[in-house]
């Protein structure tokens, strides 16, 4: 910092807190190839440095060890994949079939697009320690939320009803469940068919609640 306070020395045209920020990036990227294609499991701290070509000083710059980078890259891919499902809702219009469909769309492309995220977010994460668990939880019973206010805003179901938060979040567990599916048996199956078949629960669901008020 210069005398009384100036702005920080740049060097390669980016400050201090940008070069911080560009290392963190590139940590990330570091490890959603190893803890995607390897494991969280059978990577060590070292791999990710040497794949970030960072020495480990600036790794516990970011993190205080492997499982709190864990829990950055999860958060950060889990961050997008909301923002990605609230974008295609918002963009659907008032059909609820139809922003089902493109929510489920924008869900299941995400993760299948790069099979490391699906990975990480599915896979990877579960069993590590008991607050990834927590925030885990607190992530399916977000998408279970998103699911219930749809339904919820349509005629003929009871917003204080409890069943559509419950078959909401039986159908988050369901889709978590059918690409965990999809990748343990080969990622058969294009994200178009694995669309078609959870925008088809979601619909009958829908009826369903429709039919009970």
């Amino acid at each position: 910092m210069t005398r009384g306070g100036g702005t920080r020395r740049r060097y390669s045209g980016m400050s201090a807190d940008e070069r911080t920020s560009a290392r963190r990036t590139a940590i990330l990227a570091a490890a959603l190839e190893l803890f995607g294609t390897a494991g969280f499991a059978a990577t060590s701290v070292k791999q990710i440095c040497a794949a970030a070509g960072l020495t480990e000083r600036y790794f516990y710059e970011s993190f205080r060890d492997r499982h709190a980078a864990l829990v950055g890259l999860y958060t950060a891919l889990v961050t997008d994949l909301r923002a990605a499902t609230d974008a295609a809702i918002a963009t659907a219009g008032d059909d609820p079939v139809a922003a089902a469909g493109a929510g489920l769309r924008a869900f299941i492309t995400y993760l299948t697009d790069d099979p490391r995220r699906a990975r990480v977010v599915l896979i990877e994460v579960v069993g590590v320690s008991p607050d990834i668990e927590e925030l885990r939880h607190g992530v399916l019973r977000a998408f279970a939320d998103l699911i219930a206010a749809v339904w919820t805003a349509q005629p003929g179901v009871n917003p204080h009803d409890e069943q559509p938060q419950l078959m909401a979040v039986a159908l988050s567990g369901g889709v978590n469940n059918l690409l965990v599916d999809w990748m343990m048996t080969g990622m058969r199956q294009s994200p178009q068919v694995l669309t078609e078949a959870c925008t088809t629960l979601f619909v009958a669901a829908l009826d369903a609640l429709r039919n009970d008020n």
